[in-house]
């Protein structure tokens, strides 16, 4: 009966630690962007798949709202190569998480502070693939507008 009741309690014990979906999801976008403060290349390469691509939106010099393509590793060499006297963080502010099977879709509105100043808002549209166990991040999309910030 003592073992019974030892097993039943790592049992339950284990089953109250596991992480959801949502959660493995939420901490591989949070992964990223924690990688992506440190300017660490190594670990943000680690939460993106090899195909992943990325798109950026944002006014063009006329106003006009643009899409743009960016190479991620572009992207990536630009935070590692900032200097360390620069500070920037990107907040996010909400999580909405939907997943289907190997599929997972994350929305997070976000600021974006440079050297104590808020710089620009929107929102990140982030695509995930359950790649081998590992969530992976396989396509991202954000907006940029700085309407209603300080000139």
């Amino acid at each position: 009966m003592k073992c019974l009741c030892i097993l039943l309690f790592f049992s339950f014990s284990y089953l109250g630690s596991a992480q959801t979906p949502d959660e493995t999801v939420k901490n591989t976008v949070d992964s990223f962007f924690k990688a992506f403060h440190a300017r660490d290349g190594k670990g943000m390469n680690m939460l993106i798949h090899a195909d992943a691509r990325l798109q950026r939106t944002a006014p063009n010099a006329e106003g006009i709202q643009s899409l743009r393509a960016q190479n991620f590793q572009d992207l990536i060499a630009g935070i590692v190569s900032m200097p360390d006297s620069t500070v920037f963080e990107e907040k996010l502010l909400s999580y909405a998480i939907q997943i289907d099977g190997p599929l997972a879709h994350v929305w997070t509105p976000y600021e974006f502070w440079l050297d104590a100043e808020l710089h620009h808002s929107g929102a990140n549209s982030i695509q995930l693939f359950l790649d081998e166990g590992n969530w992976k991040i396989i396509y991202l999309v954000d907006s940029r507008t700085s309407e209603g910030l300080k000139e």
